[in-house]
């Protein structure tokens, strides 16, 4: 017998469990937390200006996405994004020449990213959707059809509402976490609480998610194998 589509669609996402995940994080863990880390140290230590120790560390987030691409041979989407997110902090450091506005700028997008998925709430279909469409299927045309197909069913919109809302609202608690502590901590400190959090952030908000999509197909499979079979006459 064929394997059900909805099988499909999940299977890329569920088979890799933790451990998956887990290496998938490393790379970014290590360009993205411990070597700016290690690099603003070092160069702060030998006279650099904070400013100037903190761009020459971004440029570790460049490394990891030329390294996907070339490994991968596509762009990593979420890199890329970090990356921007990271350069444009970069740039107003620059232009106010305060260590302190290059993290409160990365806290303002953080906080701009968290109503974006709040203000998608009024479109016809939230943006975690379109996220979960990404990442659960394949790309197959039949896994597409499959995963659009949902959306006529109540409990699976409300559970992407949920998802959008949960997500927008970490994304601004953690803006607004950032903001004050930019003002208390040593810079180095804060390059390291400014790369860990955000990790730690989307870690959580995945594992949740990936919870909430697996107790929702159980309740439809219960749902399904309570339902009587076509043709059988009941009802």
């Amino acid at each position: 017998m064929t394997e059900p589509a909805e099988t499909q669609a999940q299977r890329g996402k569920d088979g890799g469990g933790g451990p998956s995940m887990l290496l998938n994080l490393l790379p970014s863990i290590l360009f993205g937390v411990v070597l700016p880390f290690v690099t603003y140290g070092m160069l702060t230590d030998r006279g650099h200006a904070p400013v100037t120790a903190l761009l020459l560390s971004s440029l570790w987030p460049v490394a990891d996405l030329v390294l996907y691409l070339a490994i991968k041979r596509r762009v990593d989407e979420f890199g890329l994004m970090m990356l921007v997110l990271l350069l444009l902090g970069a740039l107003s450091a620059v232009a106010y020449n305060t260590t302190e506005l290059f993290f409160v700028k990365d806290s303002a997008i953080t906080g701009l990213l968290g109503l974006t998925f709040l203000g998608s709430l009024a479109l016809s279909r939230p943006i975690m959707f379109y996220l979960g469409r990404k990442f659960a299927t394949d790309g197959t045309p039949e896994s597409l059809a499959y995963w659009n197909g949902l959306w006529r069913y109540p409990g699976f919109r409300r559970t992407q509402y949920l998802l959008t809302t949960v997500w927008g609202v970490a994304f601004l608690l953690e803006a607004a976490v950032r903001v004050p502590l930019a003002y208390v901590l040593p810079t180095q400190t804060m390059l390291l609480v400014s790369n860990v959090l955000p990790i730690v952030v989307v870690a959580a908000l995945v594992t949740w998610t990936i919870f909430m999509a697996r107790r929702g197909r159980a309740r439809s499979a219960a749902a399904q194998a309570a339902a009587p079979a076509p043709g059988s006459g009941v009802g």
